[in-house]
């Protein structure tokens, strides 16, 4: 028996989402524990998973609440490095008009791009005790973190977890492009679950009909399951031959999307496994993608994603189960 079901590596931060203006006039954040791995366990815990997290926070005063926090959250935290040197890293999330969101990150370095090779092979035992392995492409914009997380890869592989995948691509941490698109081929060819959104399809082929795009990375990369989310618009579930789609549920409650993306990525992962990856139906594939986008309607009704995630019967009872 594997001592976890899902471990996942990369950046856990601060996120600033703004929280109205002071008397003064001023814009005011409130500063949210968040980071997309871990954002991604938290909710798998909240649907009963055993979870841990391998990265790097500064020795500072964020780097210590974002420890606490997580370990509140029931997220094994014996993989959670401290940097003496250099800082936690801080993203402030801007709400735009058109609902999107503008990230300004302070990370130049932060601590998350500092994790080790050597660090990892000091966590082996959560890699080698896994069924599922998560990560993204932010702990790859920079070494020492990318080799660290190609090394937890390969560690995982080789012993048999799953490997999910989320790109979450973030424009201003990349050196390039290219450079990011080099990051979502890694992460194409390794996985075995892949969520990605409409707008990362549409960036990695240049195909504007997400489905086709979708379509093209799961065949490209020979992918058991790709899951990817259009916004408002719900979701799609690809796998063998079966393209599921499922409509989004647009909450009138909305305050912003950070972390809608991490927690369907979660229920999926969860239901991943739960199920497998073998002889999954259409109508197991369209329970699965309901329960996730219900799950994403919840979480943009609050500010942050970490410490807020929605339980299971709280996202049953959403969708009158």
């Amino acid at each position: 028996m594997s001592r976890f079901d899902v471990v996942a590596l990369g950046e856990l931060l601060i996120d600033f989402t703004g929280n109205g203006q002071s008397n003064q006039g001023n814009p005011m954040f409130e500063a949210n524990p968040g980071g997309a791995p871990c954002n991604v366990l938290s909710m798998l815990e909240n649907l009963g998973n055993k979870t841990a997290f391998i990265g790097k926070v500064g020795n500072d005063f964020f780097g210590k609440l974002l420890k606490e926090r997580i370990e509140k959250q029931g997220i094994d935290a014996s993989a959670l490095f401290l940097d003496n040197e250099i800082p936690t890293t801080l993203a402030f999330v801007n709400k735009l008009p058109n609902g999107d969101r503008d990230f300004s990150f302070y990370r130049k370095p932060g601590a998350d791009m500092m994790l080790t090779a050597d660090e990892v092979n000091e966590s082996r035992n959560l890699l080698e005790n896994t069924l599922v392995f998560h990560f993204g492409t932010l702990s790859m914009t920079d070494e020492p973190s990318k080799e660290a997380t190609k090394l937890a890869v390969k560690i995982a592989k080789e012993n048999g977890a799953l490997i999910s995948f989320d790109p979450n691509y973030r424009a201003p941490l990349w050196k390039s492009e290219k450079e990011a698109l080099e990051a979502m081929k890694y992460g194409f060819e390794n996985c075995d679950i892949l969520k990605i959104s409409d707008n990362e399809v549409e960036l990695f082929t240049g195909i504007s009909d997400i489905e086709e795009g979708a379509k093209k990375i799961k065949k490209d990369f020979d992918i058991p399951m790709v899951f990817a989310t259009l916004g408002p618009d719900g979701s799609m579930a690809l796998y063998r031959d079966m393209v599921v789609k499922m409509h989004g549920y647009k909450n009138p409650d909305t305050i912003e999307t950070t972390g809608a993306g991490d927690t369907f990525g979660a229920c999926a992962i969860d239901f991943i496994r739960r199920n497998g990856l073998e002889n999954l139906t259409e109508d197991k594939l369209k329970e699965c993608l309901s329960f996730a986008n219900a799950a994403a309607s919840i979480i943009t009704t609050r500010r942050g994603a970490l410490s807020v995630m929605p339980h299971k019967e709280e996202v049953e009872k959403f969708l009158g189960i």
